[in-house]
């Protein structure tokens, strides 16, 4: 049985999501506007603007296409309605290919938006990114296992962690990424036992996607968990609620109230 946890009442902190782990778990969704954003805010530990907006708002295959300016706009927006949850930026694909350009383009992030933090995908080879980042005032969370943004280059979405030989080029790669100054790891599309032995490895918070429940928290699209995106369901997504459904039956009155010129009646006119 859940158990109804308060809502959050101040300002979330970096430091104090690092005092977290193992303690407490750490909850984050994703948002794209202010207005679920503002529905999100005080429930959750933090938010994450991801790229991910590229496939379940645009319709696109993938994550690839998603621009550093488009970001920038959800982001500018996700920041108006969140002001108690961390807002993390997730880098799109390109914008972090060498630690100058990944500098030049943070920067452009904290310039414009109020994110707390940014996101971005790959193993030890980050490591002079995150570094750079990070001496230049800009918090990073890493991503390991699953990467969306190399999804072309590997042929798919493949599971990770199914062999000892991967778990442990996984937790090599986080304790590289967490010395560079990563203060945050997210596991995504691995084995249990892989986030738990990453988990058990770093000393900073791992937040799961697909990754069992032995990580510091989780995090799930919104619109997956919510049932709005239909196109497919991924196996470690729950849902929390019938959105589709439910638009569409609202939809369906709607119309029907129009057309029979039920709405609007003299209770919805002037």
């Amino acid at each position: 049985m859940s158990i109804h946890t308060p809502k959050i009442e101040k300002k979330i902190t970096l430091s104090a999501l690092q005092a977290m782990k193992g303690k407490e778990p750490i909850v984050m969704v994703t948002a794209y506007d202010a207005l679920f954003a503002k529905l999100f805010d005080g429930e959750v530990e933090m938010i994450l603007v991801g790229d991910s907006l590229n496939m379940s708002f645009l319709g696109k295959p993938d994550t690839l296409s998603a621009t550093l300016d488009q970001m920038i706009y959800h982001t500018q927006a996700v920041c108006h309605g969140a002001q108690k949850s961390i807002v993390v930026f997730d880098m799109p694909f390109g914008t972090y290919t060498t630690p100058e350009i990944a500098v030049a383009n943070a920067t452009k992030v904290y310039q414009q938006t109020d994110a707390q933090a940014v996101k971005i995908e790959g193993g030890k080879e980050r490591a002079p990114v995150i570094k750079a980042l990070v001496e230049n005032g800009i918090a990073v969370v890493a991503h390991v296992g699953l990467m969306p943004q190399f999804v072309r280059s590997e042929g798919g979405y493949k599971v990770r962690g199914k062999d000892t030989e991967d778990i442990q080029s996984m937790v090599e790669d986080a304790k590289v990424l967490e010395e560079a100054g990563a203060f945050m790891i997210l596991v995504e599309g691995v084995k249990s036992e892989a986030a738990k032995a990453i988990t058990e490895t770093v000393s900073v918070p791992t937040i799961g996607i697909g990754a069992g429940n032995t990580t510091d928290g989780q995090v799930l699209v919104w619109s997956d968990m919510f049932d709005f995106f239909e196109a497919f369901t991924p196996k470690f997504v729950k849902k929390y609620g019938k959105g589709a459904t439910m638009i569409k039956e609202g939809l369906q009155q709607y119309r029907d109230e129009v057309k029979s010129r039920e709405f609007p009646s003299e209770e919805y006119s002037y």
